[in-house]
């Protein structure tokens, strides 16, 4: 299959930021500190270190990285906000940046005259936001307060007036920062179904978040940025995993759970909340997996436990959690102290033909910290055709009392 053409190509991109030690008290001292990033008097705050990268056309593409770590940073250069210092992008296409959402709102002004505003400066002409008005009211659930002027508005309306608008712009590439965070829960959810929508399109869509689940979800590709390098790239479940490491080491590095030995096991964890055995069963097109958890001498609440199916190439196949079943259960569970609990998937067996291993998680609510990682818990084999389905399916989900 041929690969689609680069929309975006980073090449060694570096970025310094000159931090000065004394103060322009004059014209004189700011016209001559210009010249001086190298004296004593200014440190150098080196954000990126040289990263290069690819983005092909209609590919989801995920930067990930914790608070510092240069990804923002590097998204305003992919958006032509800042210059890289060293290094070159190349970008085709009509770009458009969902990064610092309402600049240009003018707080004095009514959100309807906003919206043509904000439209003018997204490209389009009066005529064209005629056209799309009512759709963009209607998406941010504002129709009641068009008329009012913008300073009367709540952080959290701007905010979704903004995104409203921002999607209706006609663009090959966008670039979108932590935008899924934006309004209350069901916004959030149109939010994600508007995400969806593009992945049916061509749009290229470069993505910054420390939202996992949106990243194993919506990603194709994803790259993990520590200290202003790539430190990992490849597909959004391996990214993934190594970025919910970095959350998970302590002063005597990562905890490793050995309980139960294999020669292929890659565990880690707390061990706070562990699983403790992992079964599947295959019965005519149904596939059930079920996990036993133990909990130790604490509580846990709110936990999330998921698994996923990975096949000889290493690419998953199938996924499921506890937030995303069929029966009404997706809601964070809890445990008592020394307590065992045992946990039933059924779902479609859509795995095909071939050899596949079971892989699985429990983890905290926010999804930073793992109780308990276990791949490759076991490995099986079987011979039936591929069912086409997405990756992520609901399950129906049955909670027992383990022996």
């Amino acid at each position: 299959m041929q690969k689609k053409e680069v929309v975006i190509s980073v090449k060694n991109v570096r970025k310094n930021f000159y931090l000065p030690h004394e103060k322009n008290n004059s014209l004189k001292s700011a016209v001559v500190n210009v010249f001086r990033k190298k004296d004593k008097g200014t440190n150098t705050q080196r954000a990126l270190r040289g990263v290069s990268f690819d983005i092909h056309k209609g590919e989801f593409f995920g930067i990930v990285g914790r608070n510092g770590s240069g990804k923002s940073t590097l998204l305003k250069i992919l958006a032509q906000i800042y210059q890289p210092t060293n290094g070159r992008v190349e970008t085709s296409g009509k770009l458009v940046p969902f990064i610092e959402l309402g600049v240009g709102f003018n707080p004095e002004l009514t959100g309807r005259e906003n919206v043509y505003l904000n439209g003018a400066l997204l490209g389009f002409s009066t005529k064209e936001v005629d056209a799309i008005y009512d759709e963009i009211v209607e998406f941010a659930e504002l129709q009641e307060f068009m008329e009012q002027k913008l300073k009367n508005y709540s952080s959290g309306m701007q905010v979704r007036l903004a995104f409203s608008v921002a999607t209706h712009a006609k663009a090959d590439v966008l670039l979108i920062d932590e935008v899924l965070a934006v309004g209350d829960a069901d916004f959030q959810r149109k939010c994600y179904e508007y995400f969806k929508s593009l992945k049916k399109s061509d749009t290229t869509i470069v993505f910054v978040t420390h939202d996992m689940s949106a990243v194993r979800y919506f990603c194709d590709q994803v790259v993990l940025i520590e200290e202003g390098v790539v430190a990992h790239a490849g597909s959004a479940n391996d990214v993934a995993d190594e970025y919910l490491k970095l959350f998970n080491k302590s002063s005597e590095g990562l905890k490793k759970l050995s309980n139960i030995p294999t020669k292929k096991m890659k565990r880690w964890g707390n061990g706070l909340l562990k699983i403790k055995t992992a079964d599947v069963n295959l019965s005519g097109d149904d596939l059930q997996v079920e996990i036993t958890l133990a909990s130790g001498d604490e509580p846990v609440d709110e936990y999330v436990l998921g698994y996923k199916f990975v096949d000889a190439e290493g690419k998953s196949v199938a996924e499921g959690d506890t937030l995303n079943t069929t029966n009404g259960e997706n809601i964070f569970l809890s445990i008592d102290a020394n307590k065992k609990t045992k946990l039933v998937f059924t779902t479609p067996n859509i795995l095909g033909n071939g050899k596949f291993t079971l892989s699985a998680g429990v983890r905290t609510g926010d999804g930073l910290t793992y109780y308990d990682m276990w791949d490759e818990i076991l490995e099986f084999e079987q011979n039936r055709p591929r069912v086409h389905y997405p990756v992520v399916i609901p399950a129906s989900l049955e909670q027992k009392k383990a022996k």
